[in-house]
């Protein structure tokens, strides 16, 4: 493993380990290397290693995720390698906070909230994904992919917010949830044919095998897309640019989806923009829907731009020294269309160069 200063374009350290690498998480705090059967954790000031976890069930994937929140730095990887085990290490203390019994298969992916609160999980069949509470591990929220085939879990990440969860697979739909609870406290509607049936329903789900009334008690998506392609990988992010909602889709074909995402309503995303990240840089837009303004063509022109100097306005959702929490800013500069530049000279200490 190389770590590099990305701004002086030096080597700050290396360091060997005894087998293939298979996966590397890091936050402000801890730099987690995740091998076959062990995983090593280092102090990301000075990179000393703090701890190893050895004899790990077999991870061919590298799956694990770390909060990136850096003030809990928990830590979640597989605790089996036939079941959906998950182990939640508090990489701070360095000690096991709770393993979590998640699914009955493997996992196949893992997901934490901006503040490590919640984290998130799907099994290998991808038809069921639950969100957990940290650092209890109580079921918070279920929610049903599908039901018709098994699909590969490609990418699983919370908005900012916590308030929505997207998932993506080797199909061609995303799948967007939204965190929360149904209450007691609406309105009674008018007897109705329809509401009378639906009593009925549920009150039957009762009389119904427990796996058959889960599965009617799970929640459905609260919005979709539809990609054109099926059978790649792909991965997700939801961002917000211009204090709008987005959902961004990129495919290993080499194209970058940006879709508008009714926080509202939900239903069908909107496309609003495709890049082209491999080939020609050449960009398609939705102009009828299209609420930001201009970005640069390819990934290369975005770097190349000068980065302009940031707003002081804000907006809530968003701190640097703890992720998103209620009543914190988020810095405007942040949702520009251009690179933003960090001054890491400030943001990490020199550290000192180790041989392997």
């Amino acid at each position: 493993m190389n770590v590099y200063h990305f701004k002086k374009g030096t080597e700050i350290c290396n360091y060997s380990y005894s087998g293939k690498i298979m996966s590397i998480r890091l936050n402000r705090q801890r730099l987690v290397v995740c091998l076959e059967e062990s995983i090593y954790i280092h102090n990301i000031k000075d990179m000393k290693l703090l701890k190893t976890i050895m004899d790990t069930p077999p991870n061919t994937t590298g799956l694990c995720a770390l909060s990136i929140n850096h003030a809990n730095s928990y830590l979640a990887y597989p605790g089996s390698a036939t079941s959906g085990e998950i182990v939640l290490y508090d990489g701070n203390t360095l000690k096991t906070a709770c393993t979590i019994p998640a699914h009955d298969g493997p996992l196949a992916a893992l997901a934490f909230n901006s503040t490590g609160s919640k984290l998130a999980s799907a099994s290998e069949k991808g038809t069921v994904i639950r969100v957990f509470s940290i650092p209890g591990g109580q079921k918070l929220y279920e929610f049903r992919r599908g039901m018709k085939r098994y699909v590969n879990i490609s990418s699983l990440v919370f908005s900012m917010d916590s308030q929505f969860l997207c998932a993506s697979s080797n199909t061609e739909t995303v799948h967007i949830f939204k965190l929360e609870h149904l209450t007691d406290s609406r309105p009674e509607e008018p007897p109705t044919w329809s509401g009378y049936m639906g009593k009925m329903f549920q009150a039957a789900t009762n009389y119904l095998p427990a796996q058959v009334s889960g599965m009617m008690s799970q929640d459905r998506a609260f919005a979709t897309v539809r990609l054109n392609i099926s059978g790649q990988r792909n991965i997700c992010a939801l961002s917000t640019i211009q204090k709008l909602p987005r959902l961004l889709v990129t495919t290993s074909d080499g194209h970058l989806y940006i879709y508008n995402l009714d926080p509202q309503d939900g239903g069908e995303c909107v496309l609003i923009k495709n890049h082209s990240l491999l080939g020609s840089g050449k960009m398609e837009e939705n102009k009828e829907n299209d609420l930001q303004p201009p970005v640069p063509q390819s990934y290369a022109a975005t770097v190349a731009r000068q980065s302009t100097v940031p707003s002081t306005s804000t907006m809530p959702g968003y701190s640097e020294d703890g992720g998103a929490l209620r009543g914190e800013v988020i810095p405007e500069h942040e949702f520009a269309t251009g690179p933003v530049c960090l001054d890491d000279e400030n943001e990490f200490p020199p550290v000192s160069i180790r041989d392997p």
